[in-house]
């Protein structure tokens, strides 16, 4: 194991996420984490564009010692034609997606002047050993060898969803079955551990995908350059993925290569409380007044929503369950999702004031304190689109889902949580399909109702698996979980190819 004297020149890790809330958050997390390793040895710089930059210092935890750096987005000479003042696919219409995809690609140059400044630095702190990009910023790599730095790519996502959709975007695999239907099911040709794909379990621009339109080309140009990584990180653990995607990823780009060093939870912020549509004492005061293992929590994440019928249709099924919930609502498909909510016209009429007179239901706007009420022993499921980060939250309190996946990985890891693990029934599939409220109300009342057997069996098999992922971050005298060591494994890898580098140099 190297002593922290012998990386005594490259003492900075440098982290570059994609700009979207999904990948700030792991981001953010692991920032903190490693901030926090060793005694605080190393210095931790993170990379952002620079109207995201205010965003993000509020998303620091209090004297956080993480430092912030701002490039300009999109690069010098690159003439965007997503809107003024767009750099967050939050605020971005869903049809710029590729487009935004694209201006990312103008961010090289500064990047590498960035780093180039950062190894001339006097001060040996901010000389960077470690850069960890995102998994959709592979270019960074050309970067890092230029100046000789260790480079990782970090998935925000796990490892089997992220298989299949790497498999999809590569093989275009429904594309090579002639005359395939909306409803046929495929198989992935270097996935077949996956089992079957339907066509309504992928997105909008994968269905139509050709490899000849832009959203193709650019996506499959990122997704290649996943196997030039010195390592490949993923926000998972190791012992409930290793023989799903993770073996995937070992064939394909390298057996000593991959890391499973999650979860990676955000500590407690400014920015939650900012933007709160509900605090955690209130949140938490509406909960203790609830009875043990009552509650639905209802949260479809920051990017995405259903539509305006089946938000409708969902408000009638809640009401009709009988069930206590939460639902953090946003503006449908098609709005703002960060405007405001206009109930009166997406909800049905009067159904805010009823759940609040009744005190059965909690209607809170934009934004709740998610790990609060997931840990929270009056809360029994999750009606969640099965974006990772709240998988991961989700099971680590033992809580099983009810899946609607919206988008990109979220179809698949609804089918590993069901088809795998047992933990989750689906109860919709994308942003524009139909469930009726009974229908709803049938598949709420199956997982909330812990008396029946397979409510009850969702619920042991969650606590299951929340307990690998839990044993996963141990870090105590006695016991060192799997990504606890995966994470001391990379920063050593990292520093040995450093001083490697710099003897060489010498």
């Amino acid at each position: 194991m190297m002593s922290e004297t012998d990386t005594e020149n490259n003492r900075n890790i440098v982290l570059f996420p994609f700009m979207a809330q999904g990948h700030f958050n792991p981001f953010l997390a692991l920032a903190h984490k490693l901030s926090q390793t060793r005694n605080n040895y190393f210095t931790v710089t993170l990379v952002t564009t620079q109207l995201n930059l205010p965003h993000l210092k509020l998303s620091l935890p209090p004297n956080s010692l993480i430092q912030l750096v701002g490039i300009t987005f999109p690069g010098e000479g690159y003439e965007s034609d997503l809107p003024s003042g767009v750099e967050n696919t939050d605020s971005l219409p869903y049809n710029l997606l590729p487009n935004f995809f694209e201006a990312s690609l103008s961010l090289k140059p500064q990047f590498g002047k960035l780093i180039s400044d950062l190894c001339s630095h006097p001060d040996n702190r901010k000389k960077p050993f470690l850069i960890i990009s995102d998994m959709f910023f592979g270019w960074t790599k050309e970067v890092a060898t230029e100046f000789g730095i260790f480079n990782a790519f970090f998935c925000i996502g796990g490892g089997f969803g992220f298989a299949c959709f790497y498999s999809l975007w590569m093989n275009l695999p429904h594309r090579l079955s002639k005359g395939a239907s909306f409803t046929d099911e495929i198989c992935l040709p270097d996935f077949p551990e996956a089992g079957k794909i339907h066509l309504t379990q992928m997105s909008e621009f994968l269905r139509v995908a050709d490899g000849s339109e832009k959203f193709s080309i650019v996506l499959r140009k990122l997704l290649q350059l996943w196997t030039k990584a010195d390592a490949f990180l993923f926000d998972t653990v190791e012992q409930i993925e290793q023989s799903n995607g993770l073996a995937y990823f070992r064939r394909i780009i390298g057996e000593d290569v991959i890391f499973s060093i999650g979860p990676l939870f955000s500590p407690a912020t400014r920015s939650g409380k900012a933007r709160a549509g509900i605090t955690d004492e209130i949140c938490t005061q509406w909960l203790d007044s609830k009875p043990k293992r009552s509650v639905l929590y209802v949260s479809f994440g920051s990017m995405n929503n259903i539509s305006t019928s089946q938000m409708m249709e969902l408000a009638m099924a809640l009401e009709a369950s009988g069930k206590s919930f939460i639902w953090v609502v946003r503006p449908p498909i098609g709005f703002d999702i960060n405007g405001e909510f206009r109930a009166e016209e997406w909800l049905p009429k009067g159904f805010e004031e009823r759940m609040r007179e009744s005190k059965r239901g909690l209607v809170v706007h934009q934004w709740a304190p998610q790990v609060t009420i997931l840990g929270h022993e009056a809360v029994c499921g999750f009606l969640s689109h099965c974006g990772w980060n709240s998988v991961l939250e989700s099971l680590s309190y033992g809580v099983p889902i009810i899946g609607w996946p919206l988008s990109a990985d979220q179809f698949y890891n609804a089918k590993l949580l069901e088809e795998k693990f047992g933990v989750c029934i689906e109860i919709g599939r994308g942003m524009s399909s139909f469930v009726g409220h009974k229908e709803m109300v049938e598949k709420i009342n199956l997982v909330m109702n812990l008396e029946t057997e397979k409510g009850g069996e969702m619920r042991r098999k969650a606590w299951e698996v929340g307990e690998m992922i839990r044993n996963g971050v141990r870090d105590e005298s006695e016991f060192k979980g799997s990504s606890v060591i995966a994470m001391e494994k990379l920063l050593n890898t990292a520093m040995i190819f450093s001083e490697q580098k710099r003897t060489k140099l010498i």
